[in-house]
């Protein structure tokens, strides 16, 4: 999914597939950079494994995920999805999928902490923003097809045709399930015009004495909760990467904030 090297004038020190190798296992650990340096100079036998010769500086790393494109990460998410579906060919049906949102710390304090502070009188941490962790998860495998990540609180009605758009590059969708952030008239039409398939999401934004049309009618008149008990299953999903893997978003910048949560995805979706 990337050249081996960025340009004909790199120093050839590290190759690009090692460095992204070197950030994935940083998320899976759960590590810092410096971390990372002191763990690849302890263990000579793991970079035997990861393949560089020598131990990259804190700052090689960190440099390397400020170039990292969305792009190259989402390459790497559909090539993941690609074998591991072709590991899973038996079951041919279309894939019943999620979309779902989860906030992500910025730092390293503990959400425990800050509730602790605020029990016991004192002044809590006022967190005005976090990074916003947008997902569609196949739930029948239990893996990540596609994700986004932004500034939070936003409201992601509007992104639900790209993050679905590109999961459908992926697998064939035949049901699409999102809670009632997601609800919208222009959705639901893009869910069963374009992609074919069959979306539920529940109408109960606005008041209940509005005069709403269409398929959002449809739901709130004859709504299928046998259908949309599944969509509880991506909680799951979104519960086993926040205690397995990590619930933070670290980083000095939004955009490497965002590099983080698209990464700890990537993982995520490797791990399944």
């Amino acid at each position: 999914m990337l050249p081996r090297y960025r340009t004909r004038f790199s120093k050839h020190q590290f190759t690009q597939p090692q460095l992204l190798t070197i950030l994935c296992l940083m998320r899976y650990e759960d590590w810092t950079f410096r971390e990372a340096e002191v763990r690849l100079a302890e263990h000579r036998e793991l970079r035997q494994v990861l393949g560089p010769a020598s131990v990259p500086d804190f700052t090689t790393l960190y440099r390397f995920l400020q170039r990292l494109d969305d792009q190259a990460i989402d390459r790497a998410v559909g090539e993941t999805v690609r074998r591991l579906r072709g590991i899973r060919r038996k079951d041919r049906r279309r894939a019943c999928v999620a979309v779902d949102a989860t906030g992500l710390a910025q730092g390293a304090v503990s959400t425990f902490f800050v509730r602790r502070l605020h029990d016991h009188g004192q002044k809590p941490l006022l967190w005005r923003h976090w990074l916003k962790w947008v997902v569609v998860a196949d739930l029948d495998q239990q893996f990540l097809l596609s994700q986004s990540a932004r500034r939070g609180p936003w409201n992601d009605c509007g992104n639900l045709p790209t993050v679905v758009g590109a999961a459908s590059q992926h697998v064939r969708i035949g049901l699409v399930l999102a809670d009632a952030e997601f609800d919208s008239e222009r959705n639901h039409a893009y869910i069963r015009q374009q992609l074919g398939a069959q979306s539920v999401i529940p109408a109960k934004r606005g008041k209940k004495n509005w005069r709403i049309q269409g398929i959002r009618a449809e739901m709130r008149r004859a709504f299928p909760h046998r259908l949309y008990r599944r969509r509880a299953l991506i909680e799951t999903v979104f519960s086993s990467v926040k205690r397995k893997l990590s619930a933070r978003a670290p980083g000095r910048s939004l955009r490497i904030q965002r590099r983080q949560a698209l990464l700890l995805g990537l993982i995520s979706t490797c791990t399944a």
